[in-house]
């Protein structure tokens, strides 16, 4: 319990066996008596073995759908588990749980918080086409909002009871679908959204996916996925 709310913490995990146990027990650490579910998304690593020795509940997909997919399972069972906020965090270690409780207390006036990154706390930065694509991004989803949303790409975010069930019926499992798709249908079906300063940490194990090619690529599928948003019912 935070605030009085039954809280889940869902951790979606693939291939992460060498930072997963730290974060479980780092949340059990900080946050007492909070649910934690990691869901091993088709991992072919000990993954599954290092969370529920650290003391979380596993869920195991048969094969890797994405993050979009291991949060659909998260909603679900959080929803069906009667938890009052869902909230997300990454498997490597970059978010840090002390914060969990400021995002537990923004939801009292929201039905979505976002940690983001950009907001005037830490000094994360990306580069290239991929600060132009969150830019951009972030622009368009704040005129939506009526409010400044500065990370709309964050990884860390936390739902109330109402969004958590239209999640656990709802939710994209593309590339993107589960971060850009996701606030437009908030948005346009008039849930509010705000976000709460968040400072993030360096990975605790692995290495970032991002190149430049790769980074031009999600400058593309980030226009044409929040086109395809806009447009869908």
């Amino acid at each position: 319990m935070i605030n009085g709310k039954r809280v889940l913490i869902v951790i979606p995990a693939w291939n992460e066996e060498a930072s997963v146990a730290d974060v479980v027990r780092e949340v059990r650490g900080e946050l007492p008596g909070v649910g934690v579910l990691v869901v091993d998304d088709g991992s072919k690593d000990r993954t599954h073995e290092m969370a529920a020795q650290a003391g979380a509940t596993v869920a195991r997909l048969p094969y890797n759908l994405g993050v979009g997919g291991a949060m659909r399972l998260g909603y679900r069972y959080g929803y069906e588990n009667h938890y009052d906020v869902v909230i997300q965090i990454d498997a490597d270690g970059q978010h840090d749980p002390r914060y969990v409780p400021k995002l537990v207390d923004a939801l009292d006036d929201a039905d979505f918080v976002i940690g983001a990154r950009f907001a005037g706390e830490g000094d994360y930065n990306v580069h290239g086409p991929r600060k132009w694509a969150m830019t951009l991004l972030s622009i368009a989803l704040s005129r939506m909002a009526h409010a400044k949303l500065t990370d709309t790409t964050s990884g860390f975010r936390a739902a109330n009871r109402r969004t958590v069930e239209l999640f656990a019926h709802w939710y994209p499992v593309e590339y993107l679908g589960d971060t850009i798709e996701v606030l437009v249908r908030l948005l346009r079906n008039e849930y509010r959204i705000v976000q709460v300063p968040v400072t993030m940490r360096p990975r605790q194990a692995g290495t970032p996916s991002h190149s430049p090619i790769k980074s031009t690529v999600y400058l593309a599928r980030a226009a044409l996925i929040f086109c395809l948003s806009m447009v869908r019912k």
